[in-house]
């Protein structure tokens, strides 16, 4: 058995403990957490059912896969301070927005690390990883991180340099998919129908739609898109009206805008 130590236990951190406690591979990892102040461990403690003590270095002593979990402008303070104890056997993960390895490689030379983008529906054992690995970690390291996210969502593996695109598709885009849902309902309530229906039409919509876009195959989602908006009939309408918004500009401005932000984070 392994065991996995969290150097933070906020959402983030805490959406993949949940996901890791209620896969197929739980038995197979011990975890454990840390957090700086008494209380804030008791809480996320009671919160996540695991133990959380308040020594970084004791956690990473007794880790062998180490979860950077903190908010990103912590990240350089909390390596110095754990350093000494970070030793090549040991496997470190940082899920810190913006922080390139690169810059965690310049504080701790020989660590073997891997960088991951993953979002809340971790929660729900449907979460989006990107992975990149560091200058040392090999390829085993990488499945073996692999496997554990995958038995709570998805993984691709990028560039480094193309991390702060996941961090704006997935990492955030949970929250832009919430306000289109939010919106759909919105727009039903406005127009007559009781908002909670108006939002179980939405919600079922956009979870149906997603797997047929998994569902695919061969065919293309301009093509998937085809099916249902025939010309003339009322999709096809709605989907001229996104067009006239030009919805397309206004997601690419907003997976850009977020992207840039991100890039922003790690101070590179």
């Amino acid at each position: 058995m392994k065991k996995i130590g969290f150097i933070g236990c906020g959402k983030m951190a805490g959406a993949i403990i949940s996901g890791i406690k209620k896969s197929d591979l739980a038995a197979n990892y011990d975890l454990i957490g840390s957090e700086i102040n008494s209380d804030i461990a008791k809480t996320a403690s009671d919160r996540l059912n695991i133990p959380v003590i308040t020594d970084n270095n004791e956690l990473v002593k007794s880790s062998d896969i180490i979860f950077i979990a903190t908010k990103p402008n912590n990240v350089s303070e909390v390596l110095e301070n754990v350093k000494q104890n970070i030793t090549p056997e040991k496997l470190v993960v940082s899920i810190a927005a913006g922080v390139s390895t690169n810059k965690i490689e310049n504080i701790i030379p020989n660590i073997r690390l891997i960088r991951i983008m993953p979002n809340t529906p971790a929660l729900v054992s449907l979460a989006m990883f990107g992975v990149c690995k560091g200058t040392n970690a090999t390829e085993n390291d990488v499945n073996l991180i692999e496997e554990l996210l995958s038995s709570i969502g998805r993984c691709i593996t990028v560039e480094e340099n193309q991390m702060d695109i996941v961090t704006a598709i997935s990492g955030s885009g949970p929250a832009f998919f919430y306000q289109v849902i939010e919106d759909m309902a919105r727009a039903g309530e406005k127009l007559g129908l009781e908002y909670e229906k108006s939002l179980i039409l939405a919600t079922q919509t956009a979870l149906g739609s997603a797997q047929m876009v998994f569902n695919r195959g061969e065919t293309t989602v301009q093509t998937l898109i085809d099916n249902v908006a025939t010309k003339g009939g009322c999709t096809f309408v709605g989907i001229s009206e996104m067009k006239e918004q030009n919805s397309t500009k206004l997601f690419y401005d907003v997976i850009d805008k977020t992207a840039q932000k991100a890039n922003s984070l790690g101070g590179k």
